[in-house]
């Protein structure tokens, strides 16, 4: 674990001056965060689910008769993530699971009734907004967009280890 720097203190900037580059990009980050932020209310107060849940439900939708282990893929998470998420889908009867015929310890998701109900009143994307967004970026923007992000890693001193693991594994 690389030292923290100690940030200098902020500098006051006066009304009207224009607003130094640091403060752009973190505001356009703030921008980003808030997007990503007012989806998931939005997802929430309409569906009546969590943004994760939504996701998962559309990927069953998508491909009947998934896997625990290729939902976790699918959505980029750990498998205990995915588990987790399948188990509150089934606790509200959204989905099923059903064994494999051919090998009994191979389970299924399947879509019920009330998952097919929350997919269509829910606002989309059902991946969520930032995935979207990232996906219909050219691939010049998005080879240029991982380098800077990058550079921003290595200035906060964390490991770039993390960037490898699925959402939700500790």
């Amino acid at each position: 674990m690389s030292a923290v720097r100690k940030a200098a203190p902020p500098k006051i900037v006066a009304k009207g001056a224009p607003v130094p580059p640091p403060a752009r990009v973190l505001r356009r980050f703030r921008v980003v965060f808030n997007a990503v932020k007012n989806h998931f209310r939005e997802v929430e107060k309409k569906a009546g689910v969590a943004g994760a849940q939504l996701w998962a439900l559309s990927v069953v939708h998508d491909c009947p008769g998934i896997g625990v282990s290729d939902l976790a893929r699918a959505m980029d998470v750990h498998q205990s993530t995915a588990s987790n998420l399948v188990r509150s889908l089934i606790e509200r009867n959204m989905v099923e699971v059903r064994k494999d015929a051919t090998d009994r310890r191979t389970v299924q998701l399947h879509l019920l009734p009330a998952g097919a109900k929350v997919l269509r009143r829910a606002p989309g994307p059902f991946a969520g907004v930032l995935p979207e967004a990232l996906a219909a970026l050219d691939a010049q923007t998005l080879s240029r967009l991982d380098k800077d992000l990058g550079t921003l890693i290595d200035a906060l001193g964390v490991d770039k280890h993390d960037a490898g693991i699925p959402l939700g594994q500790p």
